[in-house]
């Protein structure tokens, strides 16, 4: 991509505060973004090739959302943390296994979505996430859900297509959990923790695909308390 079309796209992106520029082949983010950081509410960069996110990502002080699917990353930067109007952050289809230890510090992250990366375990830093709404981790490597995951603040977390066969009780006490969706993992029923059924938020449990047959779940002490949970749900947004 020639050096007039990225200018265009600048151009453009001063104006509208969004910069979007998405299948080029990039292979690294473009530095004239600098020029912006005052500019910039939104970031689009996916279906790149972009393997590094440099240090100067945490001087767009007025990012909403940053979307960086299906790039090459293998880690991000300490200073994406800085990014305290940050909303939304689309990570999907990259090689992440971990993220910063700073993570927490995005405050008002409401959409988080690491489907298709190399997670191993639920990351411990979103706990501290306040205004958290939607965590999207399919497709990973988690193996466990951790005794952290109490504290999580988000109303829907997908765990699709992961590898888990352990989850921490904590979970029930997730205080605004309303989805969980655990499709296609390797669960047997007994490591399914029956509070997620009798004493939880949660409305929507998804657990087709792993180890035991659905109808068996129906036998659990508390289903039937979580039936009236899903079916008060169901005619809320009926």
């Amino acid at each position: 991509m020639g050096n007039s079309a990225l200018k265009a796209h600048l151009e453009t992106a001063q104006k509208t505060g969004v910069f979007q520029l998405t299948g080029k082949g990039l292979t690294e983010f473009p530095e004239d973004l600098q020029k912006l950081t005052s500019n910039l509410r939104t970031i689009d960069l996916s279906n790149n090739k972009i393997e590094l996110l440099p240090p100067l990502i945490g001087k767009f002080s007025f990012l909403k959302s940053l979307i960086l699917n299906n790039n090459k990353l293998t880690a991000l930067p300490e200073e994406l943390c800085k990014l305290k109007k940050l909303e939304t952050l689309h990570l999907n289809g990259n090689h992440l296994r971990q993220l910063p230890a700073a993570f927490g510090q995005l405050a008002a992250l409401k959409t988080l979505s690491l489907s298709g990366n190399q997670l191993r375990t639920v990351p411990t830093q979103l706990s501290g996430l306040r205004h958290l709404d939607v965590v999207d981790l399919s497709k990973n490597q988690i193996q466990n859900v951790p005794d952290t995951v109490g504290e999580l603040q988000a109303i829907e977390l997908n765990l699709n297509q992961n590898q888990i066969s352990q989850i921490s009780v904590q979970i029930s006490h997730c205080p605004r959990l309303k989805v969980l969706r655990l499709e296609e993992n390797c669960l047997e029923l007994s490591m399914l923790p029956q509070s997620i059924l009798s004493d939880s938020q949660i409305s929507l449990l998804a657990v087709e695909g792993n180890l035991f047959e659905i109808k068996k779940l129906r036998e659990l002490d508390g289903y039937d308390k979580y039936m009236e949970r899903f079916t008060a749900t169901k005619k809320k947004f009926a």
